[in-house]
């Protein structure tokens, strides 16, 4: 099995990267060269992205529903950006800005708070085991 934290944590800082890279003003580019160059990352995030669809497969819990529906939708657009020959500032930014891209990152945020313990509450903070039990 993956480890769902791990993944999260390579889709959330991809998505840092991507804002710095967006930032940054460059223009569609063969990526050689001196870098940094977003491909990799958004490769990365991809394959997290896809790690963590695997790992939920066959869930039936409500979030965890919308969490791969909201994943769905954002491997698209990343998968749309990866199969652009040439990846500038622009297309980054906007893909940082997509509902999609930014549905995941806040599910992530919310799906995290369950591997988290409550100060004072240590092994019993988790009243859901996390991967919908």
């Amino acid at each position: 099995m993956n480890n769902i934290e791990d993944d999260i944590e390579v889709v959330e800082s991809g998505y840092e990267f991507l804002l710095a890279y967006a930032a940054q003003g460059r223009p569609p580019q063969d990526e050689s060269g001196m870098g940094p160059h977003p491909r990799p990352e958004l490769e990365k995030m991809y394959k997290a992205m896809k790690n963590v669809m695997q790992t939920l497969a066959g869930t039936q819990h409500d979030f965890e529903q919308v969490l791969l529906d909201d994943l769905r939708k954002a491997t698209a657009a990343v998968s749309f950006v990866l199969a652009q020959k040439k990846i500038g500032s622009e297309i980054v930014d906007n893909l940082n800005a997509s509902i999609h891209v930014r549905a995941v990152l806040t599910d992530f945020f919310l799906y995290s708070e369950v591997f988290r313990p409550v100060a004072g509450d240590a092994p019993e903070a988790q009243k859901w085991d996390k991967v919908g039990n």
